[in-house]
């Protein structure tokens, strides 16, 4: 059982990017289901899943599921159209195959050498690719208490694809605070020798070369900083994402050594 907390938006930057990423994925599925996973003391951020999703998604339907029964209990007055709560784990009591599996802040309290298989676990849950899809996704990722900086993995049924960072950028001193941010997997990567670190290091380097755009805000520092980043790192997105205080990476470049 994790901590539990949960502060109304705390998710928004990872809900929001998965609407905009994954969106059309929902809407193309049969049964769009969504699982917000170890949604912790309180159903916050399953009610705010199920309202961001369905902007993009309109059938989307959200499914909480905790380990702790009482919280399961406590949430059930929530219940409603489209949303529902379940007491479960890794298993991901759900009917079905899910689009989507949201985990964050949940594997932190674990060993690194468990997470593999927990990420095995949960993309075996997913819906599978095929006819133009590329399946569900599992989105799994740490962020601060109130979701200033954020950094989260994107797997779908094959694997690990994506790192994306992200941050408001008002609060932000330099890229490499993030650090204190990385999920389970990389977290303890941050070490000279392993590529989140030399990752870290060069885009530290690339937001001092940027202080002259400063002066225009850090939105455009930021945006320098990342296309500047480009140059050496396989960046997938793209400058529309950039304006969020995002920038995502291709997972292999980023993947611990041995």
């Amino acid at each position: 059982m994790t901590r539990g907390t949960t502060n109304p938006n705390r998710l928004r930057r990872m809900d929001r990017w998965i609407a905009a990423t994954h969106g059309g994925e929902l809407r193309r599925a049969d049964d769009p289901l969504a699982i917000d996973l170890g949604y912790g003391a309180a159903p916050w951020t399953a009610v705010e899943l199920l309202g961001r999703l369905r902007t993009v998604a309109p059938r989307t339907h959200v499914i909480g599921i905790e380990i702790e029964p009482e919280r399961v209990v406590a949430a059930r007055p929530y219940t409603r159209e489209g949303l529902a709560f379940r007491h479960g784990g890794f298993e991901v009591p759900a009917p079905g195959r899910p689009m989507l599996i949201r985990a964050a802040n949940v594997l932190r309290q674990y060993d690194e050498p468990e997470v593999a298989a927990v990420w095995e676990r949960l993309c075996a849950r997913l819906a599978p690719a095929g006819g133009g899809s590329r399946g569900g996704l599992l989105v799994e990722g740490t962020c601060d208490e109130i979701g200033r900086r954020h950094v989260w993995v994107a797997l779908g049924p094959e694997g690990p694809r994506t790192v994306t960072f992200a941050t408001r950028l008002g609060s932000l001193r330099q890229p490499s605070d993030l650090a204190e941010r990385l999920p389970k997997a990389l977290i303890h990567r941050n070490v000279p020798g392993e590529p989140v670190h030399a990752f870290l290091r060069d885009f530290d380097r690339a937001w001092a070369a940027a202080a002259p755009y400063a002066s225009y805000g850090a939105r455009q520092r930021w945006l320098r900083a990342v296309r500047d980043l480009t140059a050496d790192w396989p960046v997938t997105d793209s400058p529309a994402r950039w304006r969020q205080g995002e920038v995502t990476v291709a997972w292999a470049a980023l993947a611990p050594k041995g």
